[in-house]
């Protein structure tokens, strides 16, 4: 192949690599593989039979399994039954100053984004009130929206643009709040029975990337706040990370608001408990082929040696992001290669390729790391469970958790194991040796 095109086959590749998650109907077209059957069918199971005052859904897992895409895909699926609000809280306010309050007023703002891009027909009059309201606790002068034309799709871009850079906005909103929630509710609820009424459909809202927040963050606006969380009288799904889940006082008080509707996305297993110890087992290969399938879609497979795919895929620990990061950070080293040796038409994703991807991705899992947690990370290795001698160390183990040094796997019972490319890293540093 001229290094031309080998060149842009690569580009077209990293670029592929960066489509996470699915969203658009486009990318869910060309990029998604059929996987998480059941829990699509779960949450749509729990979202149908709900009553009024029971209708808030937990979704937890570990970050990168895959979460965003299903429910992309869940939300896309059901937009026939429901109007569905579909969004990422990371796209709409900085992650560090995420609370309660400004969750509920990006889903209040979102509602109201929605019916506009439907040109759902709401009186005039009701509308506007709305907008007023927007720019009166955000302190905007409506007067010159209404001057540009389209008053309600000009005031609620700005709105979340300001949501997203401005941190003044965003403590005018607290400020607005924090002692009046049950008007910022009674008012998402007005907008929501208004859509309901015009649409005729009851309202789904999917937030997503809540997953994705700091663990001291996360426990402030789930076990502080959460019953402010469960007021709005529709449908919500929200999002949490796995590690959250393995508090016990957090999980048990979601569970209490839910009356137990929390669902899990786990991790692919390709091994049962300790089999990969063993260099002879045979993965899964019903798991692994999804794996595969999702990954060729990405790369031509011209571009890579069919036994380096298989190897990536393992390393990926059964999480889905990971064995992308892992083949991304492969076509990384590919582009600096052809870059390099402009004169070499047979460059490829290799074993050399692939051990200098994961020598950097190793270094990159190393870095944070103290000699506490490489305990912590040997004790896991050796017995399949966390040893919390104290609140710090399984702090700790919740934080490992939290950034997939550690997944959890699932047979009848819960287990957990150490990342694959962290466990070469126990290997390097001796953690592993027979004593």
């Amino acid at each position: 192949m001229a290094t031309s095109n080998l060149l842009e086959a690569f580009r077209k590749t990293y670029r592929n690599l960066q489509l996470q998650p699915l969203i658009t109907p486009e990318e869910l077209a060309n990029f998604r593989v059929e996987y998480g059957t059941r829990m699509r069918a779960e949450l749509e199971q729990v979202i149908e039979d709900c009553s009024y005052n029971n209708n808030k859904v937990i979704f937890g897992g570990h970050r990168g399994c895959g979460k965003s895409t299903l429910l992309a895909d869940f939300g896309r699926r059901i937009r026939d039954r429901y109007f569905v609000v579909f969004f990422s809280i990371a796209d709409m306010i900085e992650m560090s100053d995420i609370n309660h309050i400004n969750i509920l007023f990006a889903i209040a703002v979102q509602m109201m984004d929605q019916a506009e891009k439907k040109n759902i027909t709401i009186k005039e009059s009701i509308r506007n009130n709305f907008y007023e309201w927007f720019a009166t606790k955000t302190r905007t002068n409506i007067e010159e929206f209404k001057s540009e034309g389209n008053l309600g799709v000009n005031l609620l871009e700005w709105i979340k643009l300001s949501l997203k850079t401005n941190s003044t906005v965003r403590d005018e909103i607290k400020e607005e709040f924090k002692q009046k929630l049950s008007d910022l509710i009674a008012r998402i609820n007005e907008i929501a029975s208004v859509i309901q009424d015009a649409t005729n459909q009851d309202i789904l809202v999917i937030i997503d990337d809540l997953d994705k927040l700091d663990l001291p963050i996360i426990r402030a606006i789930y076990y502080d706040h959460v019953k402010v969380l469960m007021q709005p009288s529709f449908r919500i799904i929200y999002t949490v990370p796995i590690a959250a889940m393995r508090e016990i006082s957090l999980r048990r008080t979601l569970e209490t608001e839910t009356s137990n509707q929390v669902k899990f996305m786990h991790v692919s297993k390709f091994f049962k408990q300790g089999e990969n110890r063993n260099p002879d087992a045979v993965p899964n290969e019903k798991e692994v082929d999804i794996f595969r399938k999702l990954l060729l879609k990405r790369i031509a497979s011209d571009l890579i040696e069919n036994d380096i795919l298989e190897q990536i895929i393992l390393k990926s620990g059964g999480v889905l992001r990971e064995a992308i990061r892992i083949m991304n950070q492969c076509c990384t080293e590919c582009l600096l290669l052809v870059r390099m040796e402009p004169e070499n038409k047979d460059i490829k994703i290799n074993q050399e390729v692939l051990e200098q991807a994961l020598n950097n991705l190793r270094n990159d899992f190393a870095d944070p790391l103290s000699n506490s947690h490489y305990r912590i990370l040997t004790t896991i290795y050796k017995t399949f469970t966390p040893d919390n001698k104290d609140d710090e160390e399984r702090q700790k183990f919740l934080d490992l958790l939290h950034f997939l040094y550690v997944l959890e796997y699932r047979n009848s019972d819960s287990w957990y194991d150490v990342h694959p490319i962290v466990i070469d890293l126990l290997n390097r540093k001796g953690y592993l040796l027979e004593s």
